[in-house]
């Protein structure tokens, strides 16, 4: 499906109201590419999650589909927006994109809104992503984000789908060898079950406070 720009369909102002406005010091979707929304001590922590929290209620659904057709900024923000507010209605939608991998980035956008769904059809969307993906010894997408996701999910609802991928020898490790040799980093499976679950602690605290 080719990239659509928002202007297209009467929504050009949404790049600049969701995606590159600035609650901090670089814009939003810096921000949720990044790691500042998990330092301690974050100085705009409280002004970003207030407003990505109230944008995440009041954007509308064919906002979301106007930033989900365009490039990984717009993915990116609106994957963050939908999972803040679980508008679950996305769930295809976001499974659809994740799986085919079209832009960078915005694949760990895709992985945090599943996790914050929290159900066991996110839990095989993630699964039926990392069958397709981690044979691919020679691609670095979302493997990492896909698994934290899943591992977060698999702690919530008591249920076992990344066993057989993290087992010893098997699918998880073999992909970490093959993109180990071409340079890429390695993160253990409880470092990136964490790493999600920071991420949905960050919301769920601002959201209750």
């Amino acid at each position: 499906m080719p990239f659509q720009h928002p202007e297209t369909t009467g929504h050009g102002y949404v790049i600049e109201r969701y995606v590159t406005r600035k609650d901090s010091d670089h814009p939003r979707y810096l921000e949720l590419n990044g790691a500042h929304v998990l330092r301690p001590g974050w100085p705009h922590a409280k002004r970003f999650a207030r407003h990505l929290i109230d944008d995440a209620t009041t954007i509308t659904d064919a906002e979301l589909e106007a930033l989900l057709a365009y490039e990984w900024r717009s993915r990116l923000t609106a994957a963050w927006l939908i999972g803040v507010d679980r508008r679950e209605s996305f769930r295809e939608r976001i499974g659809d994109l994740l799986l085919a991998s079209e832009v960078c980035y915005s694949g760990g956008g895709f992985c945090f809104a599943l996790a914050r769904f929290g159900t066991h059809a996110d839990a095989e969307i993630l699964t039926a992503y990392l069958d397709h993906y981690l044979p691919r010894t020679d691609l670095h997408y979302d493997q990492p984000d896909a698994l934290g996701a899943l591992l977060h999910l698999d702690a919530r609802l008591g249920t076992h789908h990344a066993d057989r991928i993290t087992e010893p020898d098997g699918l998880w490790d073999e992909w970490v060898k093959g993109v180990g040799r071409l340079g890429h980093p390695s993160h253990t499976p409880a470092e990136l079950r964490r790493w999600t679950d920071l991420h949905c602690d960050f919301i769920n605290d601002w959201s209750r406070s």
